[in-house]
Formats: structure tokens, sequence, C-alpha cells
């Protein structure tokens, strides 16, 4: 599905969520913390969001649940676990300047 890869690639982060979802609202205020203005699109508020979990899905290798998926410079990270991963490694920050996400 071409949806998800266009809308990933309009903003600098983007992360895929559902409204009722806790640890997307983690990911969304960690990324809110760092001072990223990430677009923010809620799958259950969406008419076609089904089909865009769908794909998101696929892009995770089968994954579930397949929200929060974060999206840097338009390349997939993944969910919680691996951006919490990278941000503890110190990895995330650096990834996020790379994108243009950051100035400082």
């Amino acid at each position: 599905m071409e949806r998800v890869t266009k809308l990933a690639s309009e903003r600098a982060v983007v992360v895929f969520t559902k409204s009722n979802c806790s640890m997307c609202h983690t990911m969304t205020s960690l990324l809110s913390d760092l001072g990223v203005n990430a677009a923010v699109h809620e799958l259950d508020r969406d008419p076609r969001g089904w089909e865009m979990e769908r794909e998101l899905v696929r892009m995770l290798g089968g994954r579930v649940p397949s929200v929060p998926a974060v999206f840097v410079g338009g390349d997939l990270v993944g969910g919680t676990n691996k951006v919490m991963a990278l941000h503890l490694a110190g990895e995330f920050v650096p990834m996020l300047k790379k994108a243009g996400a950051l100035w400082l």
C-alpha cells in the first residue's frame, strides 16, 4: 500500500498510533519531550486505518501490535521496543538530527 509510505515520507518523523494505546501515547510523549514535531496518524480515527494497519503489520514482518510504528526520514524504525533500545543506546537522537527533526 502506497498510503503508509507516502504519509511516512511527508515529515522528518511520522508515527502511526491508535488513540487508546498507552505505548502510542508514551512514544508521542517521548518525541515531544525531545522537541520533535512528529506527524501522528491515529489509525482508529482514519477511515482507511485498517488498511494502513494491515500494511504496517506486513512492513513489521507480521509482528503485532503494529502500533506505535515510528518512521524517521521516511524509513521504518520500528515500535516501542526498537525506539527505546535506540534511545537508551544514545543512537536515537543522532538519527533524529540526521533526518532534520532536531536542530541541536
